[in-house]
């Protein structure tokens, strides 16, 4: 079953020299940017990161520091994509804990704004862990019938999550053809940022996800100490979450 589509989707997947957001870079971006009449756009970028990839990064991606020295750096690239990912919704396998916060990372520390927080976030992993509960490589077998080739492959790895995708919404008659039905079912927790340092409650109020003033809504906790956004501000927390917290207090300035 083909996707309905209002907007465009992208799914995309990242290779990176590590797994900590905010200190790992991007190595490889590949995306497939899908319209709402069915044309798509393919690509796969490598980029120098500036430092080097990990041993264990590199056990898994196969990319080391020798086949991306001579590849530009994301910030050289990062206009020209932030064109291609304007007014897009975003889809991938584990992508809403993983690849779209560093993304977003990425993109923050070159000085551009992807806005998030406007767009879709699909997380095919979610959805498929909430009916099946397992790997990706199981997923596509499960689902497609077919084995995964190249594996970790950024390429292989965003096919098979959109086919994956595909499949699903054939097998489950309560999955809904929908992208913004689909970003909701497949969140975890309901984050204002990315990291879900701010997450909704059930009344969409924003509350403290983490910490001494875990549980309380952000707009009391940024009346009653001034500090707290300081603190945050000069903290090792990622730019999607200081920019959000920046947006809160804008919000709630005087109230």
């Amino acid at each position: 079953m083909k996707l309905k589509l209002e907007r465009p989707i992208i799914f995309f997947d990242l290779e990176t020299t590590g797994l900590t957001i905010g200190k790992d870079h991007i190595i490889e971006l590949c995306y497939i940017r899908i319209e709402p009449n069915g044309n798509e756009r393919a690509e796969t970028l490598r980029f120098n990161p500036g430092i080097h990839i990990s041993k264990e990064a590199s056990e898994v991606n196969g990319i080391t520091d020798k086949d991306v020295k001579d590849c530009p750096t994301f910030a050289e690239k990062a206009e020209e994509l932030a064109k291609v990912f304007e007014g897009c919704d975003l889809a991938g396998y584990n992508s809403n804990k993983f690849d779209v916060p560093m993304l977003a990372e990425e993109f923050a520390l070159c000085g551009l704004d992807i806005h998030v927080n406007e767009k879709k976030l699909v997380d095919v992993q979610n959805i498929f862990h909430k009916m099946e509960q397992r790997t990706l490589v199981a997923a596509y077998k499960f689902y497609c019938g077919k084995n995964l080739e190249n594996a970790h492959s950024a390429l292989a790895d965003t096919r098979a999550t959109l086919e994956v995708l595909e499949a699903q919404l054939d097998r489950y008659d309560n999955l809904k053809n929908d992208v913004a039905w689909l970003a909701d079912f497949s969140q975890v927790q309901k984050g204002v940022d990315l990291a879900c340092r701010f997450v909704y409650d059930e009344k969409g109020v924003e509350i403290v996800n983490f910490g001494k003033y875990k549980g309380q809504a952000v707009k009391d906790v940024l009346r009653k100490d001034p500090n707290y956004k300081v603190w945050m501000m000069q903290g090792d927390f990622t730019m999607n979450t200081k920019q959000t917290l920046e947006r809160l207090a804008l919000k709630y300035a005087g109230k």
